[in-house]
């Protein structure tokens, strides 16, 4: 995992290290580490052209450090003072975007840059909040930042992802405590996935499903094939509907023929390890009623989603409801279900917002997005993991039924819950960049994300 520091973690952290080394070292380092990324995107130095605009404050400092270290190496280096700096640049190699850090706030209009010259942000791209990643005004567009010992938020959610190109972080010696937020990657996947003892069975890691209606069959379907290839080992599916076609036959099928269903499905599955609840359910009196009942009772982990979402109703009555409860819950909202539950959306801090709305509801709180926020209730460090691996291809219909099921396959192989949601959102994430860049569907992610799960436990 990647720590992910906000402006003030990041100040603090400044602080520190600042009791240890000098401002100057620090200034130094971080302007070489920007200088040797020049070099390499310039491809070499001598006779290259390079505008470096620079600001007052820390930024403007490494740029000016930057500027010098090309100079030696043959880049003919124009500094400007970003107050001064013409409406448009003249042309370029490469322009260095010192002018403002991740101490900004506020709307900031970058002169604009001859078309097809890259832009190297120093931390940030001038003019992106830190922490939100918006940018109010005409920031920046850059095709490379360096940001210095930890990702921020800024760069990772809001207008952030589009301004700031391939990201490096460099460490220039500023040592961080344990961070509150931590984005998963790659490595995390063999690291945390558990492996299958030589004496489990299909029980070891069985998992309930209660999804589906008429109508909304695929629901269940696809839920179902996410667990699988997560590695539940037995599904007990509940479903209202008629399934048809293309239907897990590996599946075990529990009748929900009795309006009251709730309980008899609790009593089909308590050999099961977690329980997802809701992808297709429908949203009928009946239906929540008996959602409800089953939440209430459930001696499982429990994933809910989608329609189980909506039955929790606003937020107090969701506290309400899950305040008796002695096992994990993780809810896993888009931005409409958040402010359904919230009552509002969750705004350009996608971080500030599911830690919120998790410690407010008592519950885990995955929250979906280009950039998925998975927060804790209690006081943990890191208390937020981040996805940012989703692909603009996962915006389809019956994704967020995959996703349901992947959490509750890692759950049923004994993850701890918040983790079990992360890294199921990253793997989820993974497997769509994967797939078709066009015409991808929820029904191709399941194999693409066994594919990478073997992968990793082959290699490892």
């Amino acid at each position: 995992m990647l720590p992910v520091l906000t402006r003030d973690e990041m100040r603090a952290a400044d602080a520190a290290a600042l009791s240890k080394v000098s401002e100057d070292t620090l200034v130094t380092r971080a302007g070489t580490a920007v200088g040797h990324a020049a070099v390499r995107i310039l491809g070499g130095a001598y006779r290259r052209y390079v505008t470096v605009i620079v600001g007052q404050g820390n930024n403007g400092a490494d740029g000016r450090v930057a500027a010098a270290f090309l100079a030696r190496r043959g880049v003919r280096v124009t500094v400007m003072v970003a107050a001064d700096a013409p409406r448009a640049l003249g042309p370029a190699d490469l322009v260095i975007d010192g002018a403002y850090g991740t101490g900004f706030r506020g709307a900031y209009d970058a002169p604009e840059v001859p078309p097809g010259v890259p832009v190297l942000s120093i931390d940030i791209p001038s003019g992106i909040d830190a922490d939100t990643g918006e940018g109010p005004g005409a920031p920046f567009r850059a095709s490379h930042t360096v940001t210095f010992a930890a990702y921020k938020p800024g760069l990772l959610q809001g207008d952030g992802p589009r301004h700031c190109g391939a990201v490096q972080v460099t460490d220039i010696g500023i040592p961080l405590a344990t961070p509150r937020a931590a984005l998963m990657e790659d490595a995390d996947i063999g690291a945390l996935l558990p492996a299958r003892p030589r004496e489990s069975n299909k029980w070891s890691t069985a998992l309930g499903v209660v999804s589906g209606s008429v109508g909304m069959e695929g629901s269940a379907i696809l839920c179902t094939r996410g667990a699988l290839a997560a590695g539940a080992g037995m599904i007990r599916l509940g479903t209202p509907g008629n399934p048809v076609g293309n239907w897990p036959t590996e599946a075990v099928r529990v009748s929900l023929g009795d309006p009251r269903w709730a309980g008899p499905f609790l009593e089909a599955t308590t050999k099961c390890r977690a329980v997802v609840i809701g992808p297709g359910l429908g949203t009928g009196e009946r239906a929540q009623a008996e959602i409800r009942a089953l939440i209430a009772a459930a001696p499982h982990p429990l994933v809910i989603d989608a329609d189980a979402i909506t039955a929790l109703g606003d937020l107090a009555s969701a506290r309400k409801l899950l305040a008796g409860r002695t096992h994990a819950t993780i809810l896993t909202p888009h931005d409409g279900e958040f402010a359904r539950l919230a009552g509002s959306p969750p705004g350009d801090d996608r971080l500030a917002a599911a830690r919120s709305l998790a410690r407010g509801i008592g519950a885990i709180v995955l929250l979906k997005g280009p950039l998925t926020a998975v927060a804790s209730p209690e006081a943990v460090t890191p208390d937020v993991y981040l996805a940012g691996a989703g692909v603009p291809a996962l915006a389809t219909a019956g994704t967020g039924d995959v996703l349901s099921g992947m959490i509750g396959g890692f759950l049923a192989r004994g993850m701890p819950a918040q983790l079990a949601a992360a890294l199921a959102a990253h793997v989820h994430g993974r497997a769509g960049s994967r797939g078709r860049s066009e015409g991808l569907v929820a029904g191709d992610l399941p194999d693409l994300a066994a594919a990478l799960l073997s992968e990793v436990r082959d290699d490892g």
